[in-house]
């Protein structure tokens, strides 16, 4: 199940018990129906046919009972953007490193605080493993091994 933005909510509101849902800082304006548009955390180009690693603005933390796919916002698809490696492991902590490829001709600029990616965050029925990779409590852009 997918979770509305009233679970997402409810869920932010209960981060003060250990193990819940955390997006920080958090902005009313990413808040969508059902996902939360995260930021970019600093100025980036993205030259075209490459893939760029850059970072959320936001540190998120899921439970165990949460799990996260990442989706390109549609303004930035129709600039001819793309998301892979769009999965986030229940228990995950830190900022992500998003990948974004630039199927554009040119050059396309992204700056500090825009919506670039959606998260969508889906309930994990029976969820007790958390991840514990090399990417817990990540911060910045994380480069692949």
């Amino acid at each position: 199940m997918i979770l509305s933005s009233s679970e997402i909510m409810r869920r932010l509101q209960n981060s003060s018990n250990e193990g819940d849902l955390i997006i920080d800082p958090y902005s009313t304006e990413c808040q969508q129906p059902a996902s939360y548009d995260l930021r970019v955390g600093g100025d980036f180009v993205l030259p075209p046919g490459v893939c760029t690693l850059v970072n959320s603005l936001e540190r998120v933390e899921l439970p165990p009972d949460l799990a996260a796919t990442l989706r390109c916002r549609s303004s930035f698809g129709r600039k001819g953007i793309l998301v892979t490696a769009g999965f986030v492991d229940p228990g995950f902590r830190g900022q992500l490193t998003l990948c974004l490829v630039n199927m554009g001709t040119g050059h396309l600029t992204i700056r500090k605080f825009e919506r670039v990616v959606q998260m969508i965050l889906h309930e994990v029925t029976d969820g007790q493993k958390s991840y514990c990779g090399r990417y817990q409590d990540s911060t910045g852009v994380i480069e692949a091994r």
